[in-house]
């Protein structure tokens, strides 16, 4: 089912780092309380989610993630009551520190071995840079949907990755944990790949994915 694959494009924020955890976690090292801490997060989360589709739908000229973290970290901080400048400025960049999956350096490491393996995010090129270095994830390169001026689900960005790859895209397999994610890959015929994240966006019935696996080490087998 997934033969002839030669890269392999993992989608980063929620895939392989766990972004609702460590948002949860900045907001309240910036001085979030922590009972508040998912109703702050849904605040992070609205504001930047609802941003790129306005985004997409041309009703905001193009901005980085930087930007709209750091406007995300502002509301946050409005609604928390956190005043203090250096804490926010801390909060802004809170998606370049954000924690690995327990099998996601394994995983990626072994698929590293035999594949090239690259990166695919949303994030600008410094978080994403800053991200892999903090994550310490084995990769090949990381791509930012920046490069494009569009964010994920837009075809420009898949497309990003399939021309790194060379330009097929059935040999280039796309690894997320967000079916949104995955529709928007397999538009562009990219072979797909769903693993289960606590956060993610789980399949639909109808959703024809290339694999479902329970984790990237049975990935990786199915690969072998």
């Amino acid at each position: 089912m997934l033969r002839d694959i030669t890269t392999i494009v993992f989608d980063v924020l929620g895939t392989l780092v766990d972004e609702p955890g460590g948002l949860r976690s900045a907001v309240e090292e910036a001085g979030g309380s922590p009972r508040d801490s998912d109703e702050l997060l849904g605040v992070w989360q609205r504001h930047v989610e609802g941003e790129q589709r306005r985004i997409a739908r041309g009703e905001r000229d193009y901005v980085d993630s930087g930007i709209l973290d750091r406007e995300a970290a502002t509301r946050v901080a409005q609604t928390a009551g956190i005043t203090d400048a250096a804490a926010i400025d801390r909060l802004a960049t809170a998606t370049q520190r954000l924690p690995t999956w327990p099998d996601s350096r394994d995983g990626v490491a072994r698929l590293a071995a035999r594949f090239r393996v690259l990166g695919l995010s949303n994030a600008n090129p410094e978080s994403l840079h800053a991200l892999g270095e903090h994550a310490g994830l084995p990769w090949h390169g990381a791509l930012s949907a920046d490069t494009v001026e569009a964010y994920k689900p837009s075809p420009r960005v898949y497309r990003l990755a399939v021309e790194e790859a060379g330009g097929d895209p059935e040999r280039v397999l796309m690894v997320a944990a967000h079916a949104w994610d995955l529709r928007g890959a397999a538009a562009v015929g990219m072979r797909t790949a769903y693993v289960p994240r606590p956060a993610g966006d789980p399949p639909a019935d109808n959703d024809a994915f290339d694999g479902r696996f329970t984790s990237l080490a049975e990935l990786a087998d199915a690969l072998g």
